[in-house]
């Protein structure tokens, strides 16, 4: 899977999961905050990596993760994927 691919697979995933509107998922935008989170939804998010992407985390892993862009780039760090093609 392309860095692409798995970017639009985390849009559309947390914006089903968490309920909000995909277009104001953008790489810039506050985590905690365009999804509306909590702390107990770090849960929810631990338990959404693990379903969709393949790899096990636990909330501590999301330590340092402010950003959509953030967790793009947590969550493309821990898979194989070709950069271009």
């Amino acid at each position: 899977m392309r860095i692409e691919e798995i970017i639009e697979k985390i849009r559309i995933t947390l914006a089903e999961e968490f309920e909000v509107d995909i277009e104001i998922i953008q790489p810039e935008a506050n985590l905690m905050k365009v999804l509306r989170l909590d702390s107990l939804d770090i849960v929810d998010m631990v338990v959404l990596v693990e379903q969709n992407f393949g790899f096990s985390v636990t909330s501590k892993d999301f330590i340092g993760v402010q950003t959509v862009q953030d967790f793009y780039s947590f969550v493309i760090s821990h898979m194989n994927v070709e950069k271009y093609g």
